[in-house]
């Protein structure tokens, strides 16, 4: 740049934000350093994408230079290596923005302008340019940035050593490129490696091979380029033609994961609608999973020209799915809203949806084991379409897979539950919470376990939702076992015999009287007070009413601000307790008012809920440890 003492010099501090990160790029935030260069060409094939999509309606942009291309260029003698593409470039202020923030990077901006603009065109890239620009500084000590913008006159340079500061200033028209970006890292002494031809064609073809634009490579300055990459787009080939390797690396550049894709889902529609899918279940759980803001999980792609990535193409509940869907059905320059109501992307969307959630069924047939953990990362995620995919809630149910107390470890399926069930059960029984160990421990269980009845032991805050908008499977409905009456008499134990008799009249009566004066005593505490058949070794618990909610989505409900008041609920005894035995004797009714006070308050611990009034239970606790010191 031999004029560049002439031109004024701008002084810039990084955003804290950014300074952060560039302390994190410093000392490896990636344990592969390799990753830099896939980041800086995704950056460039951005660029050159941004072009090709501005350049449909303005073609002038191309100028004389129409196609693609990324360059590298290695120069081992002054230890730099240069990353060139055509693309789209940089302003001034682009740089500014793109280069000194991270909330605002040149790809976000490129997006809010043509919103902006109202232009209909809805242009979206892959990547967040500044983030993955900085990782240049893992391996340089300074970085330049000469660009210029499609269609201007002017080019600027960026240049930075990476510790707080960068500069920007008017770059010289002959050291520029004619349009696009360069840049230039003075690399490490520790990183002189990348100036090796076999080392960076390595990386390229491991890890870019899937850029669809060209790469070429210089192997020192003033030589001729050489193609490494032909930027034929993967999801082009046919399968056949594409390794394991280059799948999982396409789907690291697609997803922004470092994991192996568990499942990969890569077809051709033809017919009606002709696209191409390719999509990737991840092998573990996705950072954004739960971010209901995130947005490209999967892209829109029209005749290989990148369109958005907030297309819905698949449901809420494969929102962990990554990858992209290419058409050549759609118009180019289709507006948002025109996608979101198109009837074609309706089909797209309703084929890939059938297409990915065959594959998870055919996993679940071909490898449990590979099945077992993709559906212990995503198993909460997959349950929220009982609840919200009404065309798919049978297909969703069959597919899901649930801890019971049949089994320790492994889940089970509702059609092993089915087949299990016991001659004389009606239901499909089910018990909701947030802990598996309190929900193994919980007293409503007792009387079911003692018949050997499965229940579902249902973990996941959405188990409380699609249990009630899914009525049977198989034409048995679901059943909260903490929710009205239990109706286990016509079931045997589960040695065989026959179900308890009623304990002797005397005792029955006893009973029977200590229930009714509980109730009385509880008063508007509870709904009812009643003895209970699903009680076999504690001596109470609480249930909900036979209408309304079960008890942990009256929490749940009630915690979100969507109930006002939960509903009162009963308190169940079990009259062969030895407790109750002895509180039905005999006592004086402060004593007795005080213990049916401490039974509730215990229901409502062992249901993992604390005393309503910690004060009056403490009071009542000390009465009766004294009333028994004393003899």
């Amino acid at each position: 740049m031999s004029n560049a003492a002439e031109k004024p010099v701008e002084n810039h501090v990084f955003e804290a934000d950014v300074a952060r990160l560039l302390h994190l790029m410093v000392h490896s935030v990636y344990s592969d350093k390799d990753v830099f260069l896939r980041e800086l060409i995704s950056n460039a094939a951005d660029a050159c994408e941004k072009l090709r999509y501005e350049a449909i309606s303005a073609p002038e942009l191309l100028t004389d230079d129409p196609t693609p291309r990324i360059t590298l260029t290695l120069d081992a003698d002054d230890n730099r290596l240069i990353v060139e593409d055509n693309g789209i470039g940089m302003s001034r202020d682009d740089m500014i923005e793109a280069l000194g923030t991270i909330a605002r990077s040149g790809t976000r901006a490129f997006m809010e302008r043509v919103e902006a603009a109202k232009a209909g065109e809805g242009a979206q890239l892959i990547g967040q340019f500044g983030v993955g620009f900085y990782s240049a500084f893992m391996v340089a000590d300074k970085v330049d940035v000469v660009s210029r913008h499609a269609g201007s006159a002017h080019a600027f340079v960026w240049s930075s050593d990476g510790k707080g500061s960068y500069t920007v200033s008017e770059a010289d028209l002959a050291d520029a490129p004619a349009r696009g970006t360069r840049i230039t890292m003075h690399l490490m002494d520790d990183a002189k490696s990348y100036t090796s031809k076999w080392s960076v064609e390595k990386i390229v073809k491991d890890q870019s091979g899937h850029v669809p634009v060209p790469i070429d490579l210089i192997e020192k300055p003033g030589a001729d380029a050489e193609r490494i990459g032909d930027g034929t787009a993967l999801w082009t080939k046919s399968r056949s033609e594409i390794t394991k390797e280059e799948y999982a690396d396409f789907y690291r550049g697609v997803s922004g994961q470092y994991d192996e894709p568990a499942l990969t889902v890569h077809f051709r529609a033809e017919g009606r609608h002709e696209y191409t899918g390719l999509a990737f279940v991840p092998e573990s759980k996705p950072m954004d999973m739960f971010d209901p803001s995130a947005k490209g999980r999967m892209k829109l792609y029209v005749k290989r020209v990148f369109i958005t990535d907030d297309a819905e193409l698949l449901p809420r509940y494969l929102r962990f799915v990554r990858g992209l869907v290419d058409t050549s059905d759609l118009p180019l320059n289709v507006s948002r809203e025109m996608i979101q109501e198109s009837p074609i992307l309706a089909a797209i969307r309703k084929g890939l949806t059938n297409r990915v959630l065959t594959a998870i069924e055919k996993l679940a047939d071909s490898d449990k084991d590979a099945f077992a953990k993709l559906w212990d990362a995503f198993g909460a995620v997959l349950k929220e379409g009982i609840y919200d995919d009404f065309e798919r809630r049978e297909q969703l149910i069959a597919l899901s897979r649930f801890r019971t107390t049949a089994s320790d470890e492994a889940t089970r399926s509702l059609a092993d539950y089915v087949k299990d069930m016991k001659d004389a059960q009606a239901a499909i029984y089910y018990l909701t919470g947030d802990n598996l160990d309190r929900l193994k421990a919980s007293p409503q269980l007792e009387g079911f376990r003692a018949r050997g009845i499965e229940v579902l032991l249902l973990t996941d805050s959405v188990d409380s939702f699609w249990v009630t908008a899914a009525p049977d499977f198989e034409g048995k409905p679901f059943k909260s076992i903490t929710q009205g009456s239990a109706d286990l008499t016509q079931v045997p134990t589960a040695d065989g015999e026959t179900p308890a008799a009623p304990a002797a009249p005397e005792t029955s009566e006893a009973v029977t009287d200590f229930i009714a004066f509980a109730k009385t005593a509880l008063g508007d505490a509870v709904s009812d007070v009643r003895a209970s058949d699903r009680l076999t070794e504690s001596a109470v618990c609480l249930v909900a009413p036979e209408q309304g909610y079960d008890r942990q989505l009256e929490k749940l409900l009630q915690g979100s601000g969507r109930l006002d008041m939960i509903a009162k609920p009963i308190l169940e005894i079990n009259p062969t307790h030895g407790l109750i035995s002895a509180l039905a004797a005999g006592g004086s009714d402060e004593f007795r008012t005080d213990a049916v006070q401490l039974l509730l308050d215990q229901a409502r611990v062992l249901d993992g809920d604390k005393p309503q009034d910690p004060r009056a239970f403490a009071e009542r606790l000390s009465r009766l440890f004294e009333r028994a010191l004393k003899g």
